[in-house]
C-alpha cells in the first residue's frame, strides 16, 4: 500500500506551500487538501504569471493529477465560483479534475456576518480574522448545526438552510454592533454559486481514499495556514479554526496515521505573521520593513502586510516535533540576500530564565529572544540552477539549521516562480 505524504507550513502560514504541492503534484496521483477555507491563499508563479487559489488544491494545474477537496475543508460556494471562473481561461478539464467530500461543511452567508460582528465587538482585542466566516463555520460544526456538501443533494435542503440562518441572525442581533447587509442580495449570490458547485462529483472521501491507497496511488495531502496557526497547538487564541498539523490531515482526509510517509515541512528563511498575536522576533524597524519589501510581504489572501522577524528556531522546533518532520524546504532564500549579518533565535529569555521551548503563554513583555549572529550572503540568489553555485555562508546557514532542528534540508527556493527551486538531495 502507498503512503500519503504531508506537506505543511511550519510557522504562522504564508511559506509558500502552494508553489511546493505545485512542484511536487508531478510525483503524485492525488493531491488533498486537508483543512482551512478561503482564508487561505496559495500563491502559484509560472509562464511569468501570477495565480493565487484559496480552496481549490494547488495541484490543479497539472495533467495528472486529481484533486480533492477533504471533509476538513470548510467552503464556500461564493468564493468556489469565482475561483473556476479565474481558472476558465486555462481550458482545464476541471470537473474531472477536481473533486469535493460530502463531508465538507459549507460556509453560508451569515457565517461571514457573525464573523464581522463578533471582530467588532472586541474593539481592539479582535483576534485579525479575516473575516472569511471560517470561525463560525468551524463552531457550528462542532456544535453539530452545520451544513455539509452531501445536505445539497437532499430534498430538505432549503429548510435546513432557513433553520441554520435563522439562527445565525438572532445571534448577529445579540451582538449589538451594526452592520450593513443585504441578506436577500447575500442569498442569491449563495445559491447561484451552490449551482455552481453541484457541477462537480461528490465523493464518498473515506472509500474514495482508501480504494486509491489500495490501488497504490500516489497521495499529496496540501495543509493550508501554518503549525503556529493550529487551534489547539498555536499561539491561541491568535491562531486558525482547525488544526493545521499532521494530525489534522489523518482527522480531514478520514486516513490512519499509519498511511502517513514523508512530512514535508515548508519554512521561510526568516519569519513573518499576519494579523494580531505574540511574535518573538518581530522586527519593528528598517530591516523588518527591508524584509517586508524584498519579500513582497503581502497577504494573497486579505493584502494585509506582513510582519516579519528573524528566523526562530525555537519556535520552529516545536512545529518539526508536533509534526514527525521528515524533509525541510526552505522558501524565500533570496530575500536575506545583501544583509551583513544575519540572526537566529535559538532560546528565550522568559521570566529571568533562559529556555528552549515554546511555552504554552508568550507575553512579549516577559520574553526576549536570544540570537546566534551568522554572516550574511551577497550573492543574488534569483538566477542560481543548482546547489554548486550556493554560496558559502548560506551553505553555513542551512547546516546550522538542520543541526538545531535535527532534519535534513532538502530543498532551497531562490524566487516565486516554479523554476526557482534547488535541489540539496
Amino acid at each position: 500500500m502507498k503512503k500519503v505524504n504531508l506537506l505543511l507550513g511550519l510557522q504562522w502560514g504564508d511559506e509558500g506551500k502552494g508553489k511546493i504541492v505545485d512542484i511536487f503534484t508531478s510525483q503524485h496521483d492525488i493531491i488533498a487538501r486537508f483543512q482551512g477555507g478561503p482564508n487561505a491563499g496559495h500563491t502559484l508563479v509560472f509562464d511569468g504569471k501570477k495565480h493565487v487559489l484559496h480552496t481549490i488544491p494547488s495541484g490543479i494545474f497539472h495533467e495528472n493529477a486529481v484533486n480533492i477537496i477533504g471533509n476538513g475543508v470548510v467552503i464556500d460556494p461564493v468564493i468556489f465560483k469565482k475561483e473556476i471562473q479565474n481558472l476558465q481561461s486555462f481550458n482545464l478539464p476541471l470537473t474531472k479534475k477536481l473533486v469535493i467530500s460530502r463531508y465538507a461543511h459549507l460556509i453560508l452567508p451569515t457565517h461571514r456576518l457573525l464573523d464581522a460582528a463578533s471582530e467588532a465587538s472586541k474593539g481592539k482585542a479582535k483576534i485579525g480574522s479575516t473575516l472569511k466566516g471560517i470561525g463560525p463555520a468551524y463552531m457550528d460544526k462542532t456544535g453539530r448545526n452545520g451544513l455539509r456538501v452531501g445536505d445539497i443533494e437532499k430534498s430538505n435542503w432549503k429548510e435546513m438552510y432557513k433553520t441554520l440562518t435563522a439562527k445565525h441572525m438572532k445571534m448577529i442581533s445579540n451582538y449589538g454592533v451594526a452592520l450593513e447587509f443585504d441578506l436577500n442580495e447575500l442569498e442569491k449570490e449563495f445559491f447561484d454559486a451552490i449551482n455552481t458547485l453541484k457541477e462537480f462529483e461528490f465523493i464518498d472521501s473515506v472509500a474514495y481514499l482508501h480504494k486509491a491507497l489500495e490501488d497504490g496511488k500516489k497521495i499529496l495531502a496540501e495543509g493550508a495556514q501554518g503549525t503556529l496557526l493550529d487551534i489547539d497547538f498555536g499561539t491561541y487564541p491568535y491562531v486558525t479554526s482547525s488544526n493545521t498539523s499532521a494530525a489534522g490531515a489523518c482527522i480531514g482526509l478520514g486516513i490512519p496515521p499509519s498511511a502517513i510517509g514523508e512530512v514535508y515541512g515548508i519554512m521561510k528563511a526568516y519569519t513573518t505573521r499576519v494579523g494580531s498575536g505574540p511574535f518573538p522576533t518581530e522586527l519593528l524597524d528598517e530591516t523588518g520593513e527591508r524584509m517586508a519589501q524584498v519579500g513582497n510581504e503581502f497577504g494573497s489572501t486579505t493584502g494585509r502586510k506582513r510582519r516579519c522577524g528573524w528566523l526562530d528556531l525555537v519556535a520552529l522546533k516545536y512545529a518539526v516535533q508536533l509534526n514527525g518532520v521528515s524533509q525541510l524546504l526552505m522558501m524565500k532564500a533570496d530575500v536575506l540576500s545583501g544583509f551583513d549579518t544575519l540572526k537566529i533565535c535559538t532560546s528565550y529569555r522568559y521570566k529571568a530564565e533562559e529556555i528552549y521551548h515554546f511555552p504554552f503563554s508568550i507575553d512579549e513583555n516577559e520574553l526576549e529572544p536570544i540570537y546566534t549572529q551568522m554572516k550574511g550572503w551577497k550573492k543574488d540568489l534569483t538566477q542560481l540552477k543548482n546547489k554548486e553555485e550556493i554560496p558559502s555562508e548560506l551553505i553555513e546557514y542551512v547546516k546550522f539549521i538542520e543541526n538545531y532542528l535535527g532534519v535534513k534540508m532538502s530543498y532551497i527556493s531562490v524566487g516565486p516562480d516554479r523554476e526557482q527551486i534547488i535541489s540539496l538531495n
